[in-house]
């Protein structure tokens, strides 16, 4: 019986500690950023988020067709004249990763650049 007592406790016992461990672990926190992508420019031209972020960017090209490039995270999506586009990935690795549009756009389409910065 005292066998059973103690092997009940310890059963107990780390299953408060394993539930207890998963309590604690926080979800991925969520940012979303609104941008535009008008003559030559995204604003804003710098986005910071934490690692681990699961990130949502809202891109609205106002002027006309652009496309937005972030090679790190594999990402390359058009970006039609009106439109607000979702992109959306996980922010799984630390650094300053540059972006870029993708659609040549006019003279100054080699300006257009930002930067994703993951803290």
């Amino acid at each position: 019986m005292t066998r059973l007592r103690t092997w009940l406790g310890a059963t107990g016992f780390f299953a408060v500690a394993v539930l207890s461990s998963y309590a604690q672990e926080s979800p991925p926190r969520a940012s979303e950023v609104t941008m535009t992508a008008v003559k030559y420019s995204f604003d804003p031209n710098t986005v910071r988020v934490k690692k681990g972020d699961r990130v949502k960017l809202v891109i609205t090209a106002t002027d006309r067709d652009h496309g937005f490039k972030l090679a790190a995270f594999h990402i390359e999506q058009k970006l039609p004249k009106g439109e607000a586009v979702t992109v959306e990935f996980t922010a799984d690795q630390a650094g300053t990763f540059p972006f870029e549009c993708s659609v040549f756009c006019g003279l100054g389409h080699k300006k257009m650049k930002g930067q994703l910065i993951v803290e």
